[in-house]
């Protein structure tokens, strides 16, 4: 029986997560504001003129009970043996205390819990457009770092990104197929991307791009169409030309400084270090790459391949053929790891067969790599005749 918490400040997209996770796991749903706010708002002739339930003055009263009723109902589908997902702010609750363990109890044991973290621009922005009468009155996001134990996801992620994240930490993945050509091959040498196949970086690249659209004045979703490919291609489709060089330098100084939350992914590493040829092949210039690698912990390689050693970026062949090329290796003989499509055809292109993994993209966008993975580390490495292969982990 599985009990989850999504918590976070409003705005930060806690409904939308838990509905998508209630519809994955089969469980209920139990939102504290549909549960509550229909009393309360049928509760509103009762207090004076203009003034709302949320209001500070009431909140001593209010918060109480709607999670006293919160409380209960979870009580009663984990003592039906069902379990639930529960979305609320839970700001006291995550401070410890009383407020913990009056949550513990009604869990059962202590929960998952799932914090959506936001920035004050993205924040004002989503209740700005819901426009939710509540939203006037709802209390600060918490800077306090939680005392209890958190899955901290981005705000700025979709809903797809973040349930992958969450399947990783609760180690549910789609079955390996029983066949597919990556486990019928050989291979000399491994390929790896490295932005969000052996590190998670998309929420401080999400970041770094939102910034740069509203220092520019651009309406609109900067990467919807770009992930993948380097950021002077991605400027230079989107921006009149004498914008893109400006451009290029200012989210090159954003991406190098915003490395709060990289890390590695979970199993990615100790797979390809496994890998007895390696070399990483990235879209992203030098200095970002270091500063990435270096923030994530990622041990590396000597042959690093990034935008500032090719002429033409992914989809185009050359980074991987270079990367091919600094190992001695063909094209042909290697196993690339990838995470979008863009970076899926450049190593088609340049003869490699391609394992992709999830979190960027979904698996229908993934769809031309030869395996789809959830974690790289559902596979191992082995040695073959004269390189390696790869099958599913024993």
């Amino acid at each position: 029986m599985r009990v989850l918490v999504i918590a976070g400040a409003a705005g930060t997209g806690k409904t939308t997560l838990g509905r998508a996770l209630a519809r994955e796991l089969a469980i209920p749903l139990l939102d504290l504001d549909t549960l509550t706010e229909p009393l309360l708002d049928g509760l509103a002739a009762w207090l004076p003129d203009g003034e709302h339930w949320n209001a500070p003055r009431h909140r001593g009263a209010v918060r109480p009970a709607r999670y006293a009723a919160l409380l209960a109902t979870l009580s009663d589908q984990v003592a039906a043996g069902i379990g639930a997902v529960a979305v609320a702010p839970f700001t006291a609750e995550l401070a410890g205390g009383a407020e913990w363990d009056a949550l513990v109890a009604a869990a059962g044991g202590e929960p998952t819990v799932i914090r959506l973290v936001a920035t004050p621009e993205l924040l004002a922005e989503r209740r700005a457009g819901r426009a939710v009468a509540r939203d006037a009155h709802a209390m600060p996001a918490a800077p306090e770092i939680p005392v209890v134990a958190t899955l901290d996801l981005d705000a700025h992620l979709s809903t797809e990104q973040q349930l992958t994240r969450v399947r990783r930490a609760l180690g549910l993945h789609e079955p390996l197929p029983e066949r597919s050509p990556v486990f019928e091959r050989e291979f000399l040498a491994g390929l790896s991307d490295l932005d969000g196949t052996l590190i998670d970086s998309t929420p401080a690249v999400l970041r770094s791009w939102s910034r740069l659209a509203a220092e520019l004045g651009y309406d609109g979703d900067m990467l919807s169409e770009g992930h993948g490919r380097p950021a002077r291609q991605i400027l230079e489709m989107l921006l009149p030309p004498d914008l893109v060089e400006s451009a290029f330098l200012r989210i090159a100084e954003l991406e190098v400084a915003e490395v709060s939350d990289v890390h590695a992914i979970p199993g990615s590493l100790d797979f390809f270090a496994a890998i007895p040829a390696r070399a990483i092949v990235t879209s992203g210039t030098q200095a970002i790459a270091s500063s990435r690698i270096a923030a994530a912990g990622v041990p590396r390689p000597e042959s690093v391949v990034t935008f500032d050693d090719v002429a033409e970026g992914k989809p185009h062949p050359e980074p991987f053929l270079r990367a091919a090329e600094l190992l001695g290796v063909p094209g042909e003989a290697c196993l690339a790891l990838e995470d979008a499509p863009a970076g899926i055809a450049s190593a088609h292109a340049a003869g490699c067969t391609v394992i992709a993994i999830t979190g960027t993209h979904s698996r229908d966008e993934l769809a031309e790599a030869e395996l789809i993975v959830d974690r790289l580390d559902q596979l191992e490495v082995v040695a073959g005749e004269r390189g390696f292969r790869v099958r599913p982990r024993r």
